[in-house]
């Protein structure tokens, strides 16, 4: 007879210091209070729970920021995930930041591939099994060097290159740890939905990798993908949803014999806040009004910014504040470094913080026409509507049209002027991008004069655009068609950010 055993997994990614519940509807939504009283209550209801974080539980609030990711592992603490993975933002701090807030949590952190160059030395346990109900779980923590790639400038550190490596060493810790024991096997990764699914292809039957959590890519789900028998998910981004597994175990098998998926919505109709939670995020939360709640500026209206892949109102201001301030040809700024949907019409510090709050230093890049108008194609592929590769808001002097069907760009204007391919451009670039060119513009580094000695124009773009935003009254912004897409493939126009 089989040994069939059920285990319900819960799973969120991307959190990104989204510890407050936000008015939507007339309803309360989201926030890691409510989200806690949902995981308590299924961990009541249910014998066999788990409860897995998928990487980016640090930065885009003010209440991480400003405690240097403290808070953030303060408040995880009481949330109480059994198992967490690292995501790209969780080395926002530093390396030697990190090891002291993996050292605060009181669940465990796992990674299997941060290493010293010189020794090979994992920073991270690479995996850990958690046991429930009888049953041994197989966790994995895995990131690639793209995801990686803000981490860079830290020449002792390394990552694996690409998801084929990954694939390789789940194999390796799952040959080396995966003993007879062992009844279920997750990979908990932060690489993107897309490259989960090529990670799934990639792996041994012999391995019984049962499902992939992920994250990265901030992707909602409707169901799982199959890819070589291997289930594939993430839960968008935030606390407002949570992923839910309601998983039949085949212990003789070691594999699944039936599952459940689905989002869960996070609101006030569906769970009722955490009082402790509460009181924790308060403290913070008062901290954080006192330093930083007075007025900055008011716009003339809210200005918004609902998705990543179009031009949109506050990116126009973001990208036309740093032009000005730094007098280049043009400005190029990460659609996802505005966190913000909208913002305004009163405008406080913590609103710009919370906002923009990946604040960093500013190049000046020389580039050819050639390159800028193969960078704008690059950037425009199809995958950046699936929201997979980085999206770009520019300064009022630049016009362009990009057609889906010929993947070609229609036109391409600097201050009116057709770009021609020998023309040169002063181009501002945030330090992520431009250290990151190759892959986000498929620009080589080679095509950009004195790559290995940038000039530095501002240590901070965030603090360009607050000094602005002060100097300036009656502030505006608008869509006035500095980037076209014709004929986005139909399924693509409502995908959200």
């Amino acid at each position: 007879m089989a040994d069939l055993r059920k285990l319900t997994i819960l799973h969120s990614n991307d959190i990104h210091g989204d510890f407050l519940a936000e008015q939507v509807d007339n309803q309360y939504v989201g926030g890691v209070a409510m989200l806690s009283d949902y995981v308590s209550r299924a961990r009541t209801e249910e014998k066999n729970v788990i409860y897995a974080v998928a990487g980016d539980m640090f930065r885009g609030s003010i209440i991480d920021s400003e405690f240097r990711g403290i808070s953030t592992v303060d408040i995880m603490n009481m949330l109480a995930p059994d198992i967490a993975c690292l995501g790209n933002h969780e080395l926002d701090y530093g390396i030697a930041h990190l090891l002291f807030l993996e050292k605060c949590a009181s669940f465990p952190i796992v990674n299997a591939n941060i290493y010293i160059k010189t020794t090979g030395t994992r920073l991270f346990r690479s995996h850990t099994v958690l046991e429930v109900g009888g049953m041994h779980i197989l966790f994995i923590g895995l990131l690639t060097d793209e995801i990686m790639a803000g981490a860079k400038k830290d020449m002792l550190l390394g990552t694996f290159v690409n998801v084929e490596d990954a694939a390789r060493e789940a194999g390796r810790i799952i040959n080396s740890y995966k003993t007879m024991d062992i009844d279920f096997t997750v990979l908990l990764t932060h690489i993107g939905f897309e490259e989960d699914k090529k990670l799934a292809s990639l792996l041994k039957p012999e391995w019984g990798v049962d499902v992939i959590i992920g994250g990265h890519t901030h992707t909602w789900l409707n169901e799982p993908a199959k890819v070589n028998d291997v289930l594939v998910v993430q839960a968008g981004t935030g606390t407002d949803m949570i992923g839910r597994f309601d998983i039949v175990v085949d212990c003789e098998t070691n594999s699944v014999h039936s599952y459940e998926w689905r989002m869960e919505p996070i609101n006030e109709s569906t769970c009722r806040p955490d009082p402790a939670l509460d009181s924790l995020i308060a403290t913070y939360k008062d901290k954080t009004d006192a330093k930083y709640g007075r007025m900055l500026t008011r716009f003339d209206r809210e200005l918004t910014h609902p998705r990543r892949e179009q031009e949109t109102e506050l990116g126009n201001l973001f990208a036309d504040a740093i032009n000005v301030m730094l007098g280049t040809d043009i400005a190029l700024v990460g659609s996802g470094s505005i966190r913000s949907e909208k913002m305004g019409p009163i405008v406080t510090i913590q609103d710009l913080m919370e906002a923009f709050p990946y604040g960093g230093k500013v190049f000046a890049v020389k580039l050819k026409g050639a390159d800028l108008k193969h960078g704008f194609e690059f950037m425009c592929r199809d995958e950046m509507v699936e929201g997979h590769s980085e999206f770009y808001q520019v300064s009022r002097n630049v016009r362009f049209a990009y057609d889906f069907d010929t993947k070609k760009l229609i036109h391409f204007t600097i201050d009116g002027n057709e770009v021609k391919d020998d023309d040169f451009f002063v181009v501002a670039m945030q330090e992520y991008h431009i250290s990151n060119i190759s892959s986000v513009l498929d620009i080589p580094e080679e095509h950009v004069p004195n790559y290995d000695n940038l000039r530095c124009i501002a240590t901070s773009d965030y603090d360009i655009i607050e000094e602005y935003m002060k100097s300036k009254t009656h502030i505006n912004s608008r869509i006035e068609g500095r980037m076209v897409l014709n004929g986005m493939p139909e399924k693509y126009t409502n995908f959200g950010s």
